[in-house]
């Protein structure tokens, strides 16, 4: 047999066996071979879920909350506006139980303090590397605050959709913002 139609048989082989392989991959979300398959995007939702400890069984809503509207019209706006308002009233929650006499003002500064787009929530965004996983047009600077902290908030928006409960959002926003309440809730 000559070389070429070597080279041609084994082209051919390796071809027939490696289409059943990859569509078998293709089937099965939790297959190692989707690694192999899967975009650099898919690949760093993967790892954000990882980050925040919650994996999502609606995996299309994580990746709308990391769309600035910059990109397109299918984006995090709505989620993020949720979010916010996951994450003021599980706030707001957590200090009322520990304080109900607080006045008023004194708990709209307590949440703009862990929520605030300039301090909080774009640090806790910024750590959790969301300006590397959001898609923003290429005039978009992803890593200024505003964008960073929308995203943030989306993906606890995300989350109480894609569980139908905001305490379970409001639990993981805990979590991801630095785990002990008491700590956070104590400034």
């Amino acid at each position: 047999m000559s070389r070429r139609r070597f080279t041609l048989f084994t082209a051919i082989f390796l071809f027939a066996f490696s289409v059943p392989f990859l569509a078998g991959a293709a089937k099965d979300p939790h297959d190692q071979r989707l690694k192999y398959l899967s975009s650099p995007f898919e690949a760093a939702l993967e790892m954000l879920q990882k980050q925040i400890g919650y994996n999502f069984k609606r995996i299309e809503v994580l990746r709308r909350a990391m769309t600035h509207p910059s990109f397109s019209e299918e984006n995090n706006r709505a989620l993020s506006i949720l979010g916010a308002n996951v994450i003021e009233t599980s706030v707001s929650l957590h200090i009322l139980r520990k304080d109900i006499e607080i006045s008023p003002k004194d708990l709209n500064r307590r949440i703009s303090e862990i929520s605030n787009v300039e301090s909080s929530c774009a640090i806790d965004g910024l750590r959790l590397g969301i300006h590397k996983v959001i898609r923003v047009s290429p005039r978009t600077n992803s890593s200024i605050p505003a964008v960073v902290c929308g995203a943030y908030r989306a993906i606890f928006g995300a989350i109480a959709i894609d569980t139908n409960k905001s305490d379970d959002a409001g639990n993981v926003f805990w979590i991801v913002h630095g785990g002990d309440i008491g700590r956070a809730l104590a400034f």
